[in-house]
């Protein structure tokens, strides 16, 4: 399937084709042909077309922010019976074991704050790309309350005791702020971690990718809270650094990121309920209890 798609938009067959084993939710190919090597991902989901969709709009957006890029040529549905892409292939490395992880990673801070510059209309995962207005959130209380779903989630940590009352009581309160924010939404990539960045060997970034989690929403807390989530002490400051946010505005934006990281545990809550993974539980319980913050009193 992955030749017919090469052949039937490029004019012939590719002259190679490998397998690459990545992506969680595609498969990926890279296709050498004589105009180029070009990547391919075929989905096993129709409904992934969206998907697709959003994430060629997303990039062509951040492109023209300045921001590199794997420039996405084609998605389609006609071909073959499931969705696909066609990106340029960008050549580079992934970043996660790079020697040069904190001059990529300041970089990709600076590169955040220019995603997160770009304004867009609707909150949550329906936005520009899309033109579905009813299931649009105009307002950031409405997409707290309707697609997040805060209440639900912070329901279902309390339930299962995974964080004390005070600190329940304290995570209704932020949520409760936050809705009252008056701002507008813009673009945020939703997982700029080095496992979606491609540098080259001087640790310069030459593309960005996988946008598939992209989503209009309220910056810098919803992306600082995805692309801080795994990083050492020393790694997120670089990338707070690159980003440009002062050190006040920072203070007073942690508690809304510190909230969002605690909320978005919820899909490995479930998986660990389901499985009744006790162990999972108290490593949860010993994370969300603080005691790995080493730096403040």
């Amino acid at each position: 399937m992955a030749r017919r798609v090469v052949e039937h938009h490029l004019g012939k067959r590719p002259s190679r084709l490998n397998y690459m084993e990545a992506g969680l939710s595609n498969f990926v190919f890279e296709a050498n042909h004589s105009d180029g090597t070009f990547i391919v991902r075929i989905s096993p989901e129709e409904a992934r077309l969206n998907a697709f969709m959003k994430e060629q709009w997303a990039e062509h957006a951040a492109r023209k922010a300045g921001v590199p890029t794997a420039e996405i040529l084609e998605i389609g549905f006609s071909v073959i019976p499931f969705p696909y892409m066609i990106s340029a292939r960008v050549f580079g490395t992934e970043a996660t074991f790079h020697e040069k992880r904190e001059k990529i990673l300041r970089e990709l801070g600076s590169y955040a704050a220019k995603i997160n510059s770009i304004r867009t209309k609707g909150f949550g995962e329906t936005f520009d790309w899309s033109k579905n207005l009813l299931s649009r959130n105009d307002s950031l209380k409405d997409y707290l309350r309707n697609e997040y779903d805060y209440e639900s989630r912070l329901d279902v940590i309390e339930k299962l005791q995974l964080l004390t009352p005070r600190q329940i009581r304290g995570l209704r309160k932020i949520f409760k702020e936050m809705e009252g924010l008056r701002t507008k939404p813009t673009l945020n990539h939703g997982d700029l971690r080095l496992k979606n960045v491609i540098a080259d060997e001087n640790g310069k970034i030459t593309a960005i990718i996988d946008w598939e989690k992209a989503t209009s929403n309220i910056a810098p807390f919803w992306e600082l809270s995805l692309a801080l989530h795994d990083l050492g002490i020393d790694s997120k400051q670089a990338f707070v650094e690159g980003y440009g946010i002062s050190t006040k505005a920072f203070t007073n934006a942690a508690p809304f990121i510190t909230a969002f990281n605690i909320l978005n545990y919820i899909p490995e809550i479930e998986r660990a309920r389901t499985e009744k993974d006790k162990a999972a539980f108290d490593h949860l319980r010993l994370r969300f209890s603080g005691a790995f913050d080493l730096y403040s009193l």
